[in-house]
This record gives structure tokens, C-alpha cells and sequence, in this order.
């Protein structure tokens, strides 16, 4: 969006398994939020407390990782809390996958940018790739066969395609 909005400001962009559309989230994220909230009312003190309680709304220990990355110590540092505001963010849920721009004739980014997607995930289907184009001519795509939480199940291919991508499109040669 904003290299949309304001595409001087950027050089490259790199979506995550995102697509310029309206995506319905999956009910993953629901329970997400309900997991994260029975960590927040926990009150909590060791991280391995936390994971225990996310343990029955999540299976998969890389998903649990990312979403335990936003507990930080509490100002008394004798409980963790999370730094995300969770009530704001399970009422929002509706429209977190509203994209604000329809038309790519009025909003179009012209500089590189590299799709990344997780293959097993549906926010970027191929159905979607004529308009991603149309919003963002210069675009590569990248897959990378896990679900949604790319940078979490597969962080070093992930690396890997962002690290060949900024050596091709580097403006500074460095």
C-alpha cells in the first residue's frame, strides 16, 4: 500500500504472501487471537508458560515462535504481556484483508518487487497474478512451499529469495 500511496519513498518491495485484493482470512487467525488473549489473561511469567496455553490453538512450534515473539516483559518485569494491542486487533479481524486500492489504472508501483508466497497457503493464488501485475508491472514471484507464516516455517529459503533479489535489483552496487 504504500508503495502504491507513495512510491518515491521506496526502492524495492517485497510482499510476504500477500496479494493487492480483498483476502478473507482464515479462521487461523481467530483462533490466534483467542489463544493470544488466554496468554494475556494468564498473566504469564516464562515464556514456556505462554507456549503451554498457545499449545491448544496452534500445533506447528515455528507458528507458536512467531506469534510468541510478540510478549515483552511487563514495566514491573513480573509477567509478560504482549506488545500488540490484541483487543483492537481481534475486533479488526473483518478487515485486515480489505485491500484500499481497486483500480490499478490509479495506483500503480513501478519499481521492482518480488511476490513472495507460501505454496501451501491461499492469499496469493494464481487466479490473482494478472492483477498483481497490473498494480505492480515489475513484479517477480517467488514460491516457497509452506503455508502463510513464510519467514517462520522457512526462514532460510526465505532469506535466500530476498537476498538474490536485493543482489539483482541493488541500485548502489553494493
Amino acid at each position: 500500500t504504500l508503495a502504491l500511496r507513495s512510491p518515491t519513498l521506496v526502492e524495492a518491495v517485497i510482499p510476504v504472501d500477500n496479494a493487492p485484493v480483498d483476502a478473507a482470512l482464515k479462521s487461523d487467525f481467530v483462533r490466534y487471537i483467542q489463544g493470544l488473549r488466554s496468554i494475556n489473561d494468564a498473566a504469564v511469567i516464562k515464556q514456556i508458560e505462554a507456549d503451554s496455553i498457545l499449545q491448544k490453538y496452534e500445533k506447528s512450534l515455528a507458528i507458536r515462535q512467531f506469534l510468541l515473539s510478540n510478549l515483552v516483559r511487563s514495566a514491573d518485569a513480573n509477567t509478560l504481556k504482549l506488545r500488540i494491542p490484541i483487543r483492537i486487533l481481534g475486533g479488526s479481524l473483518d478487515e485486515l484483508g480489505d485491500f484500499p486500492y481497486r483500480d490499478p489504472e490509479e495506483a500503480r508501483y513501478d519499481g521492482p518487487t518480488l511476490f513472495i508466497r507460501g505454496t501451501k497457503s491461499h492469499y496469493v493464488a494464481d487466479e490473482v497474478l494478472p492483477v498483481i501485475g497490473r498494480f505492480f508491472p515489475r513484479f517477480e514471484l517467488q514460491d516457497i512451499d509452506c503455508g502463510h507464516w513464510v519467514i517462520s516455517e522457512k526462514p532460510e529459503p526465505f532469506r535466500q529469495a530476498v537476498v538474490e533479489f536485493v543482489q539483482r535489483h541493488d541500485s548502489c552496487g553494493r
